[in-house]
């Protein structure tokens, strides 16, 4: 698969091959080359948890600890906002904070609570290049989206600045998205949505400054309306801390002519019951 320049920072293209030998005995020799490296890299370097370190028999997962740190969202959940609610009180109910301040998005859906061992896979996926974290956490967010996947008809990763993009060599929210549309079947469009310009980490920020920061950072270029006219795209990021972001980016794709637009994270901040 060619390298995608919203996905992986610098593009390189996949040259021709010519083919030698037949593509089942290729397939083949390919499958018995990873098992024999996975092998040998199992003993260099044992499988270890993310978060704690701790040694796993095998890659890919969390260790018993860890894993039940981890806060899966479930419902009772305000139908808008897809925060927990204390108790049921029935299907398409909304919080009073979707009531008194409605979202320009039509539903958010998060796989777990911010908390626990959480932030410490965001932060390695993101800063720690622990890209071979995305295939698990695409799955939770893969479970989490069933909901918005009925009605979906693409995902669009919150992009990054290009100047942000080059430092950081990869976008997770591309990452995450790719293996989401790998399980759900759901095309990923990582050029419909552009960072128009840059702004600085929302990081220490409270809701309103986030608020001023992501004014106007979202663009869909024009040749690109035409993709988005009366499609319905789910927005995908890491996280969702005060939905400044993801409110501004959902804003540029209604302004561009979607019809309306679910958001879906990995993670979401959710206030002590």
């Amino acid at each position: 698969m060619a390298a995608d320049p919203d996905l992986w920072f610098p593009l390189t293209a996949d040259a021709p091959r010519r083919p030698t030998l037949s593509l089942g005995v290729l397939g083949a020799a390919g499958r018995l080359a990873r098992a024999a490296c996975g092998e040998i890299a199992d003993l260099v370097l044992p499988p270890a948890c993310p978060v704690c370190r701790a040694r796993l028999g095998s890659a890919g997962g969390l260790c018993a600890d860890c894993w039940q740190g981890v806060r899966f969202l479930e419902r009772p959940w305000c139908e808008r906002l897809g925060t927990p609610l204390p108790i049921d009180l029935g299907p398409g109910i909304l919080s009073a904070a979707a009531v008194a301040d409605p979202p320009a998005f039509a539903r958010a859906r998060s796989a777990v609570s911010y908390e626990g061992p959480v932030p410490d896979l965001v932060h390695a996926l993101k800063y720690a290049d622990r890209t071979d974290l995305a295939p698990m956490l695409g799955a939770w967010m893969a479970r989490a989206a069933h909901e918005l996947v009925a009605d979906a008809d693409m995902l669009v990763p919150v992009p990054l600045h290009w100047g942000r993009l080059a430092r950081r060599r990869f976008n997770q929210a591309a990452l995450l998205a790719h293996e989401v549309g790998r399980l759900t079947g759901l095309p990923v469009a990582t050029r419909l949505l552009l960072r128009s310009r840059r702004t600085p980490r929302q990081v220490g920020l409270g809701r309103d400054e986030r608020a001023r920061n992501m004014r106007g950072a979202f663009a869909v270029p024009d040749g690109k309306r035409m993709e988005l006219a009366g499609r319905r795209p789910v927005l995908v990021d890491d996280v969702l801390t005060t939905g400044a972001t993801l409110e501004a980016a959902t804003r540029a794709l209604l302004a561009a002519g979607a019809a309306a637009v679910d958001v879906l994270t990995l993670a979401r901040v959710v206030a002590p019951s």
